[in-house]
């Protein structure tokens, strides 16, 4: 038995229910819920009087936009790491670091416990107790969903309503969200069907539907410094203001919507719909300039390394030894990506609009098609002939083959 339990909570229907759960099924237990604030919209008020009201102890609730834009989004940015072709991962990136400030609480609480709401089927349970047992093995971890009664949301409301608590959702609109300052995250109700067609108008909160943006388009300028956005057009910006601008300017002209049918961690396939409107921008205007500022081989090999730490993000594995050594390589190739990138925003499209470096690698001598002192076009016979090679001494052994064929008695 437990006397002291961290709680990961949210305010939400899980987190809600769970409150009153642990007091019935932890007996004596002293319950801490802990609010990690990377920039979901809340009123941190009301949600610390709600769950004292419903039986917490105490609530602690964590500032850690600064540090969530800082030391995760910015390294993923570096990366250009995406899951499967279209997830820019706003949910995955932001467990680790939820989850390493539920063990500081603990260890600074002396808590044996920690509690989170994550269901039996999803990946966030394994992002949470992967960082948990990256820092404290040794802490003991309560997962509701794995080993209580509640099997859906409807179950979750009944238990609430049973007990005189107040359901933080409707029934109609019981979807699942997770909102940071990256992206807003929609699953449940019609979207559990990839068949049907979202209802943008109804879903969306922090965009409109491509359909409804703007008819002009609208033009943003970004300047980065190693590879961090620094700047949006001519004035300088700490991280959270900068990413509430952009999603700001994204969420108007319809930027960043994603309807995803993504391979769980557990093996499932799931569905849903992302609004990621600043992160789209940061993304497409980072690949623009390191296509200017990063040699050909870099570039390719980096591809590769985007696509294993968006894996190693997808499940949960920030905190492993391999994350921080990629992480170490992608920032050795940000050293020259400085300078500036324009967009053109229009109906949930982002359209290149100019970039410049001082460690540009396009040489106008080289690749105009006018010759230059640089480049001489009769150089480009021989290194075709030497790359053609292998191909040339593969055709002359299959006309030597076919020749060999043809004398063998009863050829024909």
């Amino acid at each position: 038995m437990s006397n002291k339990i961290v709680l990961a909570y949210s305010g939400g229907l899980d987190t809600t229910v769970i409150i009153p759960w642990l007091r019935e099924n932890y007996e004596g237990c002293e319950i801490i819920a802990c609010c990690v604030d990377i920039g979901q919209c809340g009123d941190y008020g009301a949600l610390q009087e709600k769950a004292l009201k419903i039986g917490a102890n105490k609530v602690s609730v964590i500032d850690a936009k600064e540090e969530f834009m800082t030391d995760y989004i910015f390294p993923m940015l570096k990366a250009n790491a995406v899951y499967e072709g279209k997830y820019l991962l706003g949910t995955s990136v932001a467990r680790p670091l939820i989850a390493k400030k539920f063990v500081d609480l603990a260890l600074a609480e002396n808590a044996d416990a920690i509690c989170h709401g994550a269901t039996g089927k999803g990946n966030d349970q394994i992002r949470f107790e992967l960082t948990i047992k990256a820092f404290t093995p040794w802490i003991k971890i309560i997962a509701p969903w794995r080993i209580w009664d509640i099997k859906s949301r409807e179950d979750a409301m009944e238990f609430l309503e049973k007990r005189g608590i107040e359901v933080p959702m409707t029934k109609e609109n019981s979807y699942s969200r997770d909102e940071n300052l990256w992206h807003l995250s929609h699953e449940g109700l019609e979207l559990e069907d990839p068949a049907q067609e979202p209802n943008y108008r109804r879903l969306l909160q922090l965009s409109v539907p491509p359909e409804d943006a703007p008819d002009t388009p609208e033009y943003v300028e970004l300047y980065f410094e190693k590879g961090i956005p620094t700047r949006l057009g001519e004035v300088a910006m700490p991280p959270v203001a900068l990413m509430e601008a952009l999603n700001k300017i994204g969420g108007r002209n319809g930027i960043g919507i994603a309807d995803i049918v993504e391979n769980r961690v557990v093996g499932m396939k799931s569905r849903g719909v992302y609004e990621t409107p600043g992160g789209t921008i940061l993304y497409a205007a980072h690949r623009e300039l390191e296509s200017l500022c990063i040699d050909r081989q870099t570039e390719v090999y980096k591809a590769n390394v985007g696509l294993e730490l968006a894996e190693l993000i997808y499940t949960g594995e920030w905190f492993s030894p391999l994350r921080e050594a990629l992480s170490a390589f992608v920032d050795k190739t940000q050293e020259t990506v400085t300078g500036s990138v324009k967009l053109k925003l229009y109906k949930g499209n982002v359209i290149p609009a100019g970039v410049e470096s001082p460690y540009s690698l396009h040489n106008l001598e080289l690749s105009s098609f006018a010759t230059g002192d640089l480049y001489d076009h009769k150089d480009a016979e021989g290194f075709i002939n030497l790359l053609g090679l292998p191909m040339t001494v593969r055709a002359l052994m299959k006309k030597e083959l076919e020749k060999n064929l043809k004398k063998e008695p009863g050829a024909k």
